[in-house]
């Protein structure tokens, strides 16, 4: 690695650095902020068709008189994308014939859980600066597009290896004026999928995430004996060359490329995260990831109306954790290849009772131990602490009571500590109001030790079970 290069990392792992994007100002983080409750919940229902004709002309054009859309009519497909486009994201684009026309909806859910997985797994607030890597962009670009319109403070490295996709991909970045903002660059197939070593790496500072929506089939009859074999999706036209839709070994070689890739980089990205079109996929990655010894990952499953279920994987080599919402699928079938618990609820107070006690005990306690750090945020009704151990079993307290009787000889004869302290346990606790109740829940933010966080939540239960 160059020193110029090396500098640049050094200087990203201080804190409050980050990458080549210019740091956000905290109107551009509040604008952030408040901007994501609009693109959160913009599909939760069906698409109105009528309404939409009623705002564009061209929509309109392409409805037919009973208000239905033909999804096997590739022009009718690619007119509602723009629309769409257009009217929630004030996006234009330009598409060729013969190439993936992305639904709007389902690319705007991976931007959706990015945004928490890169928001949740960090103490910095949602809305921090960020590069993110779109693997494949496709002539759309569509990943970049949404990801810089809803983040004013994320920047985009867009690769492809088509050189008809690269135009067009390019194209769309100038019609929107996002050339500051988003770089697209022409790799060849022997090339690293992440640019960050060999050709063309001297272009790329840093990523803090990768994305990715691979080829899902091995071979072009694979891609037809599956299609076959289902019920025939609402987006049916199917408009993509065979560069976007097969690849040797299907997602799972592709996948698996970049996290080869990943066990040299290591933690130069923060998170590694692609799109599976196989549940049967997910299962076989997570089984690589463990044999690799990497415990911090992620999961979820995209789910838009009736439409075909996608679902995406995302790991990390850093300690920081994601939220529980953001990395575990909720449904039972999925237990065994999520990752380790991430918040675990200790008490849960009936109706009517007042918080404050609770609130009262949970500060008397954490501070009460030997942590790192302690602060409690009373308007968010949430306490972060940091530990470099156990400071809460009764071998710790054990332990800390002999430390105090022979503190004169210790503090005398000890020698100044030269080694940085460690954080191995990184918490939230939080008190969560509901309707009906109210419930105090330890949340896992930092560090690779889940027995250690399971004892802490533990301990915490049983100084509060007389307060439910």
């Amino acid at each position: 690695m160059s020193s110029k290069k090396r500098k640049v990392l050094d200087d990203l792992e201080q804190p409050g650095r980050r990458s080549q994007v210019a740091p956000a100002s905290q109107q551009s983080l509040n604008v952030a902020a408040s901007d994501d409750a609009h693109f959160r919940h913009l599909y939760d229902r069906e698409l109105d068709f009528k309404q939409l004709a009623e705002k564009d002309v061209d929509f309109a054009a392409v409805l037919q008189e009973n208000g239905h859309l033909d999804f096997t009519e590739p022009k009718a497909v690619m007119q509602l994308t723009k629309t769409l486009l257009s009217l929630d994201f004030n996006l234009k684009l330009e598409l060729p014939d013969d190439r993936l026309c992305p639904p709007v909806p389902n690319r705007h859910n991976y931007i959706l859980w990015l945004k928490g997985l890169v928001d949740t797994s960090s103490y910095e607030p949602p809305g921090r600066p960020a590069c993110g890597l779109d693997i494949g962009t496709g002539a759309s670009c569509i990943y970049p597009l949404l990801g810089t319109t809803q983040r004013p403070s994320w920047r985009f490295v867009a690769t492809d290896i088509d050189e008809k996709s690269l135009q067009y991909a390019r194209r769309n970045v100038a019609l929107n004026h996002l050339e500051d903002r988003i770089t697209v660059l022409g790799r060849q197939p022997e090339d690293t999928l992440i640019p960050l070593r060999g050709r063309e790496s001297e272009k790329v500072i840093h990523i803090d995430f990768t994305m990715m929506n691979p080829p899902f089939y091995e071979s072009e009859d694979d891609m037809l004996s599956s299609a076959q074999s289902k019920v025939r999706p609402p987006h049916s036209a199917c408009t993509g060359a065979p560069v976007e839709m097969v690849c040797e070994g299907g997602e799972i070689a592709h996948i698996s490329r970049m996290l080869e890739e990943s066990l040299v980089l290591k933690e130069e990205v923060q998170w590694y995260t692609s799109m599976l079109g196989k549940a049967s996929s997910v299962e076989t990655l997570v089984d690589k990831l463990k044999a690799n010894g990497i415990d911090n990952y992620a999961i979820t499953e995209f789910i838009q109306g009736n439409k075909t279920r996608r679902w995406a994987l995302g790991w990390s080599f850093g300690p920081m954790r994601p939220a529980e919402h953001v990395a575990r699928v909720k449904t039972s079938g999925w237990k065994k290849v999520s990752p380790p618990v991430l918040a675990i609820e200790v008490l849960s107070l009936h109706p009517g009772r007042s918080i404050d006690h609770a609130i009262t005990r949970i500060n008397e306690v954490m501070r009460s131990l030997e942590l790192l750090s302690w602060n409690w945020d009373t308007d968010a009704r949430k306490g972060t602490g940091r530990t470099r151990e156990n400071v809460w079993s009764r071998a710790s307290r054990r332990k800390k009571m002999r430390d105090q009787s022979t503190s004169f000889s210790v503090l005398s004869s000890a020698a100044p500590r030269s080694d940085p302290v460690q954080c191995r346990l990184g918490f939230d606790v939080a008190v969560e109001m509901g309707v009906s109740t109210t419930t105090v829940t330890v949340h896992w933010r930092e560090g690779h030790d889940a027995v250690m966080f399971e004892s802490l939540a533990g301990f915490l239960q049983g100084k509060l079970k007389n307060l439910g």
